[in-house]
């Protein structure tokens, strides 16, 4: 992928150890609140999306680019959702993983060109489906109920719905507290507003000290005016 260039912002693919490095450091700070590196087994099979503004790394995220939808029972997400019914969609898929904004960065303007350099991403290598573990920071569900309350209406179709793996997991179908489209994570609403969908679970994933669920986009099914927007932002 060519760089995106947006005033003083550039979206690129991390091209070596310095730049996995950097990225790992942001996402210890991001997701443990304190310096350090968050790697795991699957860092070296991966691409990483950068966001930089100048020599300072804004945002990143993690990319498997899967020539078929059959390898995705291997990645991070099949650790925590059994993705068996969603091995058969057709075409490559590219799951995205580990996403996350410096603290005190323009949340919106970065998510924007994170969806540029995706969009990218899904035409040049013609992608069907982009999904992942979308987080809420913090394991405990109580303060994240009234955003979990949202999502009963953006359920899975049961042709592809995930099912369940992970030992601590919230039904989304038994929450009773009143819907908040704020209290959703940025970019938990942005799939959503592109008409993805979620599972009927929330895992509880202690070990990094967060609520997730499983959140796909299909591409087909993006409306034309997000469609437009989202090349609009991909043009250099």
């Amino acid at each position: 992928m060519q760089p995106l260039e947006k005033g003083r912002y550039r979206v690129r693919l991390g091209t070596g150890d310095a730049d996995l490095a950097r990225a790992q450091a942001l996402r210890h700070l991001c997701f443990h609140g304190r310096p350090g590196r968050d790697a795991d087994p699957f860092d070296p099979r991966c691409d990483h999306l950068l966001i930089e503004e100048g020599e300072v790394l804004r945002g990143c995220c993690r990319l498997a680019l899967l020539p078929r939808a059959a390898a995705m029972t291997e990645g991070y997400s099949a650790q925590f959702y059994d993705l068996s019914r969603l091995a058969a969609h057709p075409g490559p898929v590219l799951e995205i993983g580990r996403f996350c904004l410096a603290p005190g960065a323009p949340d919106a303007d970065l998510l924007r060109l994170a969806w540029g350099g995706l969009a990218r991403l899904v035409e040049a290598r013609g992608v069907t489906l982009l999904f992942g573990c979308t987080s809420f920071a913090g394991a405990d569900p109580a303060p994240h109920l009234p955003g979990l309350a949202c999502l009963a209406g953006r359920i899975a179709p049961p042709a592809w719905r995930p099912g369940r793996k992970a030992p601590e997991t919230v039904d989304l179908a038994g929450i009773t507290a009143a819907p908040a489209i704020a209290a959703l994570p940025p970019l938990l609403r942005s799939y959503l507003g592109m008409g993805g969908w979620v599972s009927d679970h929330a895992v509880i994933d202690g070990g990094l000290d967060t609520l997730h669920v499983f959140t796909a986009l299909e591409v087909a099914r993006i409306p034309p005016a997000r469609v437009a927007a989202l090349r609009m932002i991909a043009k250099a």
